[in-house]
């Protein structure tokens, strides 16, 4: 069955890497984390051509890339199927505040839902009481859990 078309919302190939990556880095910078922009490069390569692993999207207004998505999937026993994690949403900051963020989390519920995707995690930094407003407004809420990392390779945003 074909996808409904989004008017936000426009699907990420392979040809559109080196956008992704720009954006991404306009994204890492609000934070002051560097890119490491060929490792985002081979991420986004790898993501875009297996689509059981994920999805990235652009946002679009006024038929122009103004930010991204990317959700990707994974198999978890505690829910008893998929889940996926929000790994970026962004928005440049000129189109911010606009409803943009709110449909494009509209698109990733409906993208999921379709998925038989059991719960959706977005990890946000500490301070940033917007971004946490906007996925509360979403239906996100905290859980009792913490989330802790160990690192097998250095995030993009390290050398």
């Amino acid at each position: 069955m074909m996808e409904q078309p989004s008017n936000i919302m426009r699907k990420a190939s392979p040809e559109d890497v080196q956008r992704l990556v720009a954006l991404m880095a306009e994204f890492y910078a609000e934070a002051a984390y560097p890119l490491n922009r060929p490792r985002a490069a081979e991420a986004f390569t790898a993501l875009l051509a297996e689509e059981r692993l994920g999805r990235v999207w652009f946002i679009q207004a006024d038929s122009r890339d103004v930010g991204h998505v990317i959700v990707t999937l994974c198999f978890s026993m505690e829910y008893g199927g998929l889940i996926a994690f929000l790994d970026d949403l962004f928005v440049q900051p000129a189109f911010r505040r606009a409803g943009l963020g709110t449909a494009a989390l509209e698109e990733v519920r409906a993208f999921c839902a379709k998925r038989g995707v059991r719960a959706v995690f977005v990890e946000t930094g500490q301070d940033n009481v917007a971004a946490q407003a906007l996925y509360r407004r979403a239906g996100f809420v905290n859980t009792d859990r913490q989330l802790l990392a160990l690192r097998l390779a250095d995030p993009t945003h390290v050398g």
